[in-house]
């Protein structure tokens, strides 16, 4: 496919068939038109690049919502417009669901991933990002760790590092969603699932007293508790914990999960025993790294 052969219309209507070469053909071909726009709102300003990085992946999410294939040009100018005012507005740092409907309407981002006909092929894109990477991106736009400081405390990490790992993958992802086009993309919705299913499993055997052969059979022998000061312990230390817990009245429900490759966040309430509810904090998050579809590391956060 050559950009001169095809029109801006033909061009969009192929992305939103699910085409990725077309989308990729029209961001190339709009991508001065785009930038001028938000130089004209911000100026000569380091945002520049993250706005132009992040319109393009509300473009790749949200390429169906174009109406009029003649205006799509107007319409990626319009994207990265109010992603500029919303750099401009917001004390905080503009996450990619506030560039568009108000928060009561937005769905998440996991549920525009989910319901999004290239879906399979974004998360493809993001698991070819390093493990630090992906990591603080599952935590900012699909999970309840949102805020940097909660991610920096979550990764142990200083809140500077997070905004440019952040920073870092946006511009990957720009990319890597274009080169991973042509190939095979497993199925992130199984995947999701499949994770999520594990946790519930894992909460329920914890309960029946068989926490241990569950990390038995999943987990690696060597897996690591990892702490604010680096690793805490090895299986003992899991296991030991889990029956303290459970000892003391104190059960955790799975309320959100997302996994990639090699990467599984389970966000946990905690529920203290009836005659003490403040036993323990009110939730916990997982951060789960895995090899070879084993969990070789866990690192326990909770959030504020």
């Amino acid at each position: 496919m050559t950009a001169g052969v095809l029109t801006d219309p033909e061009l969009t209507r192929s992305a939103q068939a699910g085409n990725v070469e077309a989308l990729g053909l029209l961001l190339a071909r709009h991508q001065a038109g785009m930038r001028a726009v938000a130089l004209s709102v911000l100026g000569h300003r380091p945002e520049v690049d993250d706005v132009l990085q992040d319109a393009a992946l509300v473009a790749l999410r949200r390429i169906g919502d174009v109406r009029d294939p003649d205006a799509v040009g107007a319409w990626l100018r319009m994207v990265v417009r109010n992603a500029s005012r919303m750099r401009l507005r917001a004390p905080h740092d503009v996450r990619f669901g506030e560039l568009w409907a108000p928060p009561s309407e937005e769905p998440t981002p996991e549920q525009v991933v989910d319901e999004h006909a290239l879906r399979d092929w974004i998360w493809h894109a993001m698991d070819e990002l390093s493990p630090q990477l992906r990591l603080a991106v599952l935590l900012r736009h699909f999970s309840g760790v949102t805020s940097y400081e909660q991610i920096a405390a979550a990764c142990d990490v200083p809140v500077g590092t997070v905004r440019s790992r952040l920073s870092q993958a946006r511009a990957k992802m720009a990319q890597g969603l274009l080169s991973t086009s042509a190939l095979a993309h497993d199925d992130a919705d199984a995947l999701n699932a499949a994770r999520r299913h594990e946790g519930v499993e894992t909460l329920l055997a914890a309960e029946r007293g068989e926490f241990a052969k569950v990390v038995a059979e999943r987990w690696s022998p060597e897996v690591r508790l990892l702490g604010g000061q680096g690793q805490l312990g090895g299986r003992e230390l899991v296991l030991g914990g889990m029956d303290s817990d459970l000892a003391a009245g104190v059960r955790q429900r799975l309320v959100h999960s997302v996994a990639s490759r090699d990467l599984t966040i389970w966000e946990m309430d905690l529920i203290g025993p009836a005659d003490d509810p403040d036993h323990c904090p009110p939730s916990v998050v997982w951060l789960l790294s895995l090899a070879g579809g084993r969990i070789e590391r866990v690192r326990l956060f909770h959030p504020s």
